[in-house]
């Protein structure tokens, strides 16, 4: 396929960047996270970049590429093959405004960002790269991601199924849940966990209607379609088509009505708001939110917080120049730090509460999560409180009479609210 002037402009204004900073490394048989994120599962690591504006693509290529760098190593083994197939899940919403487009620029992964990590990877000698996502295909060049892809070989997926294709398993890999509340089973783009195949996901820091879309909500996208709607509520569970009932639990509906009376009893926050994306809606989301984190293997966990975004996660919403990158191997650990972060409590986000209940957390206060700056390419301990918090607001259960886009602070006395 020729090369489009397009192609040719941004791929020539790029390309010295992979040729600088760090040596380019020697390619092994295998490569691996590096040893001590591996080695402290339970701990997240935040790195601070150093990008002047949120549209400088060179300094945004830059910090992806160092990333990789410092986070990822060749190895002789053990590790992962490197002729493994590498799942790359960047968040990556439509916008429904008619705003500039460097305004609603945080609604999505940073694409540069994203392609410094692809070339980083490919020093290494990894070569086959998936892009899988759910979601409105139609806008999947909003910020060059499809041009990134074609650039360097990245196989896309095509969202759309029909109903036979559920029925023979077209380009769809289906996985049973561990422990399911809502979904028995779950299908997800192929190669979605079939296997030689490792994940890694690289989720946007922004507010959205579920609080923040993290890593852990990030990882819907890989549902293929209509499954991939968790959040409307009975509409998707008792109100789900007939051909799906199948793969919903036969109890899901008195069973989350049992779990959610249960957390109104507990004094679970906000579960009185009156709002239309309201409380049950939310139960129901982590619900079916929880079944699928069971379902997938997360190589790396990763927040691009280059610019981190308040509002709705879509197109009403501003963005900040934050400079951080959160990461580690556990999705829900670095989700609760980045929700901490974006001056949220994540004792307050029930998704937090029901997971611990469900047994996929230990924890859901974030001062139980040892936390390490990555520094020169070294991790250093730190505290929660050496960083500055980010107030990014959103439309998360508002309560009676407080502003539509608010922070969901309400104060948790950690020793006493256990599950």
């Amino acid at each position: 396929m020729g090369m489009h002037r397009r192609h040719f402009l941004a791929a020539s204004a790029l390309a010295p960047f992979h040729l600088v900073g760090a040596p380019s490394r020697t390619p092994q048989s295998h490569f691996s996270v590096h040893p001590f994120v591996e080695a402290n599962p339970k701990a997240i690591f935040i790195k601070r970049t150093r990008v002047p504006h949120k549209m400088d693509e060179a300094a945004k290529l830059k910090e992806g590429i160092n990333f990789a760098r410092d986070v990822f190593v060749p190895t002789d083994g053990p590790g992962i093959p490197i002729s493994h197939r590498v799942i790359l899940k960047p968040n990556f919403t439509s916008v429904r405004n008619r705003r500039p487009h460097v305004e609603n620029w945080g609604t999505g992964t940073d694409p540069q960002f994203y392609e410094g990590i692809i070339i980083g990877l490919k020093e290494i000698g990894l070569k086959k790269f998936y892009f899988l996502e759910a979601n409105t295909f139609h806008s999947w060049n909003y910020r060059g991601l499809a041009d990134i892809n074609d650039r360097h070989g990245v196989e896309v997926n095509e969202p759309e199924r029909r109903v036979r294709n559920f029925q023979e398993g077209y380009e769809m890999t289906w996985t049973k849940v561990p422990d399911p509340v809502v979904y028995t089973r779950i299908p997800h783009y192929a190669p979605v966990n079939e296997p030689d195949t490792w994940l890694l996901n690289v989720a946007k820091w922004k507010a959205h209607g579920m609080c923040m879309t993290l890593s852990t909500k990030n990882e819907q996208g890989l549902v293929v379609k209509p499954y991939v709607r968790f959040c409307p509520g009975w509409q998707m569970v008792t109100g789900a088509p007939e051909w799906m009932q199948p793969n919903i639990h036969r109890e899901a509906e008195p069973r989350i009505k049992r779990y959610f009376a249960n957390h109104v009893k507990l004094g679970y926050a906000r579960y009185d708001s009156t709002h239309n994306l309201g409380p049950m809606h939310q139960e129901i989301w982590a619900h079916k939110t929880c079944d699928n984190a069971q379902t997938l293997k997360t190589g790396l966990a990763v927040i691009e917080g280059i610019y981190g975004r308040d509002g709705d996660g879509f197109g009403t919403g501003n963005d900040y120049l934050t400079n951080l990158v959160m990461f580690g191997k556990n999705k829900l650990r670095l989700d609760m730090i980045g929700m901490y972060l974006g001056g949220h409590e994540p004792g307050a986000v029930n998704l937090f509460r029901i997971a611990k209940e469900r047994g996929l957390l230990d924890t859901f206060n974030p001062w139980e999560v040892p936390i390490y700056e990555w520094v020169d390419g070294k991790p250093v301990p730190r505290k929660l409180s050496d960083f500055e918090r980010t107030p990014l607001k959103t439309y998360y259960l508002p309560k009676t009479g407080e502003p539509e886009y608010h922070l969901v602070n309400d104060p948790i006395d950690y020793d006493k609210v256990k599950v």
